[in-house]
């Protein structure tokens, strides 16, 4: 469900009362208070026939099929004493969007469920109550590890984001910029290349093609601008070529993003976090998509936060979750 703070809650009951379908298909993984909360928060569209909407708190997931029509399933999977202030930074709140993350991240792991899509959290509210990570790809990939028995290290993830005509992954994700520019290695981006080469091929794109992006201005212009994409981006690449994947680069970063949405490119692997993220947001946060690359399941999330400013007025658009949803289904073959 998210942060329950944010507009998490909202945009899931929004969701199956624009896609009834999700009822047979979609269970909660929240806190029943939180989502009956929400279901009224929500309830402002009057006349539909989606003011029906009703609650119905399951044990478990094989529970699902027992749920009657018209109602949305909720499994218990977090500790709060009551729904917590909406529209701030609350560790209490942190804490119970890690527990749901952790209760669904099992259900997947074990076979339960056949995807996770996890609605918005509040980096700072994960801080403050201790998780030592700092979102849902970092937690997922340690979750994950954990799983398996390896080291977080053996299990190499990706974040990769997607709207309508535009996907791109990211090398490095949440750290500062000065970190980001040193995680620029050769080994760091062929990683990078062979995660995303094998996710479009396991979903159904034989030979994707791989525009990797420049780290300097016009890809460093042959050395003037600096010289990582000749010591580090071009080997990556040639290795990557050799390897049998369709992967080219260094492109200018300042025209690659273009050039793919217009069909020369199926994605563009970008250097680091808004290098790649703008061009994506700019394009269509509203239909954005978040999948992190490298798990053992699939995970898919709305491309945009937790909206504290508007949470709890019902005015969150649920467009991007289904965004998200839909991927997953396709994703898994449903």
């Amino acid at each position: 469900m998210g942060d329950p703070a944010g507009i998490g809650p909202e945009i899931i009951a929004k969701a199956f009362r624009e896609r009834p379908v999700l009822q047979r298909q979609v269970v909660v993984a929240g806190d029943v208070a939180t989502m009956h909360q929400a279901l009224r928060a929500t309830a402002a569209e009057r006349g539909s026939a989606a003011e029906a909407l009703m609650l119905a708190e399951i044990e478990a997931l094989s529970d699902l099929g027992a749920v009657p029509p018209g109602c949305m399933a909720v499994v218990q999977a977090c500790s709060l004493a009551r729904p917590v202030p909406m529209g701030r930074v609350n560790a209490e709140a942190g804490l119970a969007a890690a527990d749901c993350i952790r209760w669904a991240a099992q259900a997947t792991l074990s076979g339960r469920a056949r995807a996770l899509v996890t609605a918005p959290i509040h980096k700072e509210a994960l801080a403050a109550a201790g998780v030592d990570h700092p979102g849902h790809t970092e937690l997922l990939q340690a979750l994950a590890a954990t799983h398996a028995g390896v080291p977080i290290s053996a299990l190499p993830v990706r974040m990769m984001l997607s709207c309508p005509g535009l996907s791109t992954v990211l090398v490095s994700i949440h750290v500062s910029l000065q970190q980001a520019l040193q995680a620029v290695t050769q080994a760091q981006v062929l990683q990078t290349i062979r995660i995303t080469d094998a996710h479009f091929r396991r979903t159904g794109l034989a030979a994707p093609r791989i525009a990797v992006a420049g780290l300097n201005p016009h890809a460093g212009e042959g050395g003037l601008f600096g010289r990582e994409e000749i010591e580090t981006i071009a080997p990556a690449v040639a290795q990557a070529q050799q390897e049998g994947m369709q992967a080219s680069g260094p492109h200018a970063p300042d025209t690659v993003f273009m050039r793919a949405r217009q069909g020369a490119f199926d994605v563009v692997v970008a250097m680091y976090h808004d290098q790649g993220l703008i061009p994506v947001k700019l394009l269509g946060l509203e239909h954005g998509v978040n999948t992190t690359l490298g798990l053992p399941f699939v995970r898919t999330s709305p491309d945009h936060g937790t909206a504290f400013d508007i949470a709890g007025t019902g005015q969150a658009s649920a467009t991007s979750l289904l965004a998200a949803i839909d991927a997953a289904l396709t994703a898994t073959g449903v």
